[in-house]
């Protein structure tokens, strides 16, 4: 007896005899010649033969404790203890998803509140939402949520030039649809946000976004001045932060944000090869921009008993509500994510989050005085976690050269910022030990001097 593993194949005639078609290819006629094709698969492998060959090349890996790697770029290598894999694999978090009778899911709901609070604590802004997808998608949607609030009467939005440009490509990606303009604000010559060149664009803007560290590493110092310039010009000010920066830094909130956001993904998880993530977004404690967020905000309230009870306080995705009201589409859940880096976050604790900070501060200043032995570093300033460094040499030929020693260089700059030469972002976090920083300076110094030859 032949058996039908896809549904309702055997009624296929009838099916496409019902919508008017004679062939399945029919169903693919808007479809330019020639973008149809068959794949040609092999035949399939057992069970064992799969698992024999997904473990020989598993084996190719090396850890960071066999090739030290310094490449930062927006993805770091930072400890999680072991205790915070284990939480979020109890079946009442791993198994949670999108809550559509949230009210059953109380356990999950705290938690989530837990990181909300958490969040508002260390971004310095009373409300923060339970996570976007990610850092670059925050972004997007702050940009979004500003011109809502300008009812549209504003649809510019200035980003700093010094800017990921993977976030770049999300900010602009997303933002098509809605037409709005994203403007770029350039570095000065000490490679801070140019004020001036921010003054001539600010006029008429939605809002305007900076980096408390931009992507060079570089801190930003003058946010605070950023911030005012523009209120000045009625524009909203957005101000992302990476949150293990926060225990040895002003909070975005103290420093004028209306809406700070981040990448929660840094506490609680591993590098995932950049993925899954989960963005940070909160705002002040103001009706018109509480309306206006995008994504869910869990809140505590009693129930018909009077006992504490967890609830989705608002929920403006098109998944609860008519889609034309929505603020934002994000349907996907970041929440294991999240209570990940609640955990975490819980675990450091004050003091922990400012030791971690701290650490992260030296170990980036020991790269950067290393680096400098070997290299230019284009501008002077306090860095956090990323180092860019200048090479009189092509950097993909020290990038070879330092692969075939063990050592996993930084992030070439050059594609994206031209005007920087022969550029490479290096990293350190909390887990970068001085004797890698060490042999990479030595193998740099060995690499430039084969190069002179």
């Amino acid at each position: 007896m032949g058996r039908h593993y896809i549904p309702n194949s055997a009624h296929k005639e009838e099916m496409l005899k019902e919508i008017g078609f004679s062939a399945i290819e029919d169903l693919f006629s808007d479809v330019p010649k020639g973008m149809v094709k068959e794949f040609d698969l092999p035949e399939g492998k057992s069970e064992y033969e799969v698992f024999t060959e997904m473990n020989e090349i598993l084996g190719k890996n090396k850890t960071v404790l066999e090739m030290p790697s310094f490449l930062g770029a927006g993805t770091y290598f930072h400890y999680v203890p072991a205790h915070v894999k284990y939480i979020i694999e109890r079946s009442e978090f791993l198994t949670a998803y999108t809550p559509y009778q949230p009210e059953i899911s109380q356990g999950m709901l705290q938690a989530l509140f837990e990181y909300q609070s958490m969040m508002a604590e260390l971004y310095g802004l009373p409300i923060v939402n339970s996570s976007m997808y990610d850092w670059g998608t925050a972004i997007a949607e702050a940009a979004l949520m500003t011109v809502r609030l300008h009812r549209g009467k504003r649809k510019r939005f200035l980003i700093l030039k010094a800017l990921s440009p993977e976030k770049k490509a999300v900010i602009r990606t997303y933002t098509r649809g809605a037409d709005l303009e994203i403007v770029e604000v350039p570095w000065d010559e000490k490679g801070q946000l140019d004020l001036e060149k921010l003054k001539e664009e600010v006029k008429d803007s939605a809002g305007v976004y900076v980096e408390m560290s931009n992507f060079f590493g570089l801190l930003e110092e003058n946010v605070r001045e950023i911030g005012e310039i523009a209120h000045e010009a009625g524009a909203y000010f957005v101000v992302g932060a990476d949150p293990t920066m926060l225990g040895v830094f002003e909070a975005p909130g103290e420093l004028g944000a209306d809406i700070a956001v981040g990448e929660a993904s840094y506490l609680g998880s591993p590098m995932n090869f950049g993925g899954p993530r989960a963005g940070v977004f909160a705002v002040k404690n103001d009706r018109s921009l509480i309306r206006q967020m995008p994504g869910r905000i869990i809140g505590m309230s009693k129930d018909a008993d009077g006992k504490r009870a967890f609830v989705m306080t608002l929920q403006t995705r098109e998944q609860h509500i008519r889609r034309a009201k929505a603020t934002s589409n994000i349907c996907s859940n970041e929440a294991l994510v999240a209570v990940a880096a609640a955990i975490h976050l819980a675990t450091l604790g004050p003091k922990g989050l400012a030791e971690l900070g701290e650490i992260i501060l030296k170990n980036t200043a020991y790269l950067k005085k290393r680096l400098s032995e070997v290299g230019e570093v284009p501008f002077e300033g306090i860095y956090f976690k990323d180092v860019p460094v200048r090479f009189e040499i092509p950097y993909d030929i020290i990038h070879e050269r330092l692969l075939e020693r063990g050592i996993h260089g930084g992030y070439y700059l050059g594609k994206h910022f031209p005007e920087l030469g022969e550029t490479a972002l290096f990293a350190a976090t909390e887990t970068t030990r001085k004797e890698w920083v060490d042999r990479l300076v030595e193998a740099l110094g060995e690499i430039i001097s084969e190069a002179e030859l």
